[in-house]
């Protein structure tokens, strides 16, 4: 399996994403189509990109009662999308019946990944706004074996705990990392950030890439960069 980009497109609008992706002449992006986009256009704009060539990351991030989440899996998992997530807090009886609701009846299914902490989700937020006193390292492990005992394909992590997670949960357990910028760039929200390089040498599998591309003068040379820094 090789690495990958995936630009986020976090647009309002399905004009905006169409006029974004049709600068993309030669290599397809694989994209990430958020909650922004997907409530603006409904999932007809999942199947309009998907047309076009792109894989897709549908980043819905579902987190409600097992039964709920395998319904509405089983729903997503008609759209063709590539991967799709949920919250590991969600508990591991959650995530295993998304699982079962992702399956499709002929045993295909999208590549299924938890979110474990946001990546503006820092120590002192973890502790003061949801009161989890642990340091964040151990509940993000402990979210990812979590993930893992459910038979997810990886998780959504910092960057920082990629190489962890791969150590706990072995090498073929998927880390998909936001929170990316370039050396040069500004953090933003971001709390916990590394570069494509960084990422690369601490074993990200993918890595989410937003504003670096997205909002940058020439995002198809931003892209191309990003793919020679992680990829190549």
């Amino acid at each position: 399996m090789g690495k990958d980009v995936i630009v986020a497109c976090d647009f309002a609008s399905r004009e905006q994403v169409f006029d974004f992706l049709d600068k993309f002449t030669g290599r397809k992006p694989f994209v990430k189509i958020g909650m922004e986009l997907f409530y603006a256009e409904g999932p007809q704009i999942v199947k309009d990109i998907k047309a076009r060539g792109h894989k897709i990351f549908l980043d819905l991030k579902l987190h409600d009662i097992p039964n709920t989440v395998k319904k509405s899996m089983a729903v997503l998992s008609r759209l063709d999308v590539d991967m799709t997530n949920l919250h590991a807090a969600g508990t591991i009886s959650m995530m295993e019946a998304a699982l079962e609701g992702l399956t499709r009846p002929d045993g295909t299914r999208p590549l299924l990944i938890a979110v474990t902490q946001l990546t503006s989700t820092d120590q002192e937020r973890m502790e003061n706004d949801l009161l989890i006193k642990e340091p964040i390292d151990k509940v993000v492990m402990h979210y990812a074996k979590n993930a893992a005992v459910a038979g997810l394909d990886g998780v959504v992590c910092s960057p920082l705990e990629a190489g962890k997670v791969h150590e706990i949960c072995g090498e073929k357990f998927l880390t998909v990392t936001p929170g990316v910028r370039f050396a040069d760039g500004d953090v933003g929200d971001q709390k916990r950030v590394m570069t494509p390089e960084q990422a690369k040498r601490i074993g990200s599998d993918y890595i989410v890439v937003g504003r670096p591309i997205t909002a940058a003068d020439d995002p198809v040379a931003a892209y191309e960069r990003c793919i020679a820094e992680f990829c190549d």
